[in-house]
């Protein structure tokens, strides 16, 4: 006999003696499981134990606090959906051991739930834990954005997608970005240059205020399309932007000297070639630098362990407090000044 027989054996009803009634009054009266119309178990959580083997470790993203927050939501809307999967534990009679779902075992605990669905398998191996997470494949941003275009399509607020899936208004927003992109980007996602929703996302604001720019940089097929390059691209930009609107105060300036003065073009280009004919304008000596001045500052700062930047042009809401922007992602916000740490003054 085979153990695959041997397993369909153990699955079988004894007959009706005595002891197969026993077994079966014993089953509806446990307090740890209940059945449900041919359907999973409903097991008592409270006689549940997390396997301290499992492979996964307590760092692992996926035991992150607000990722497990999120999977609560839904649970809290909508239930387990998925049973979970455990074996009896042998070390304590009348408790379980879980095989697969641990993490709708903790969203179900959040979600403060005291029964949880569930399969019992006692034919259990450490790698089936490792074989069923190496081969989970979740939904590409593509999947997740034509779900989203049809649930918008159907007439729902991205606020009731966003409760239903479990995620914030702002993942939703990001991906219904993707069902209408500009062409120069669109392509390169079509293509799978960039499958990042936040990195697209950027690039569209940034195709907004300079959409040369960026289809020329996108024209690139060589370019590498990653948070660090955008990064690079958003400041480049940001800097030259900055550039042009410096040299816009200086013409004008230089327009308001002419009004006050009553000097115009004519007058400037005259003096510029000398103040008499025949005469040469003398040699102007050359303005000598101030090695101690920075044309362009940068203050660089370290807010909440992360590295920063002050915003100079922009204008705080109190005494106090200051605009900065995050080097790794360019996040730009009003904080105080008092939980800034100051690193270097450098030059643009």
């Amino acid at each position: 006999m085979t153990a695959t027989d041997k397993g369909q054996d153990k699955q079988k009803p004894a007959g009706m003696g005595l002891d197969s009634l026993g077994d079966l009054s014993g089953l509806l009266n446990a307090p740890e499981a209940s059945v449900s119309n041919g359907g999973p178990l409903m097991l008592d959580m409270m006689l549940i134990d997390e396997d301290p083997k499992q492979p996964r470790k307590e760092n692992n993203p996926g035991f992150r606090t607000e990722i497990l927050e999120e999977l609560a939501a839904t649970i809290r809307l909508r239930g387990v959906k998925t049973p979970i999967s455990v074996r009896e534990n042998p070390d304590s009679p009348g408790r379980y051991l879980i095989n697969h779902g641990a993490r709708r075992f903790r969203a179900s605990k959040m979600a403060g739930k005291s029964t949880i669905p569930g399969w019992i398998d006692n034919n259990y191996k450490r790698s089936d834990q490792v074989v069923e997470n190496l081969h989970r494949e979740g939904n590409t941003a593509r999947e997740l954005a034509d779900f989203i275009g049809s649930e918008l399509a159907a007439g729902k607020k991205k606020a009731e997608i966003a409760r239903e899936m479990g995620k914030s208004a702002a993942f939703v927003t990001q991906h219904a970005t993707l069902l209408d992109l500009p062409d120069p980007i669109a392509e390169a996602f079509n293509f799978g240059r960039v499958n990042d929703v936040t990195v697209i996302n950027e690039l569209v604001m940034l195709y907004k205020k300079s959409p040369d720019e960026i289809s020329e940089w996108l024209e690139d097929e060589s370019q590498e399309i990653t948070r660090g390059s955008v990064k690079l691209l958003r400041e480049f930009l940001d800097d030259k932007r900055q550039q042009e609107d410096d040299e816009s105060l200086a013409e004008q300036a230089l327009r308001e000297a002419r009004e006050r003065t009553g000097v115009d073009d004519c007058d400037i280009n005259a003096s510029e070639e000398g103040e008499g004919e025949g005469e040469e304008a003398p040699p102007t000596k050359p303005k000598e630098e101030d090695p101690t001045r920075l044309k362009k500052a940068i203050i660089q700062v370290q807010h909440n362990g992360r590295p920063a930047r002050l915003l100079l042009n922009k204008r705080p809401s109190a005494t106090g407090f200051a605009w900065l922007k995050y080097d790794d992602d360019g996040e730009e916000f009003e904080d105080d000044l008092a939980k800034v740490t100051l690193v270097a003054l450098i030059e643009a």
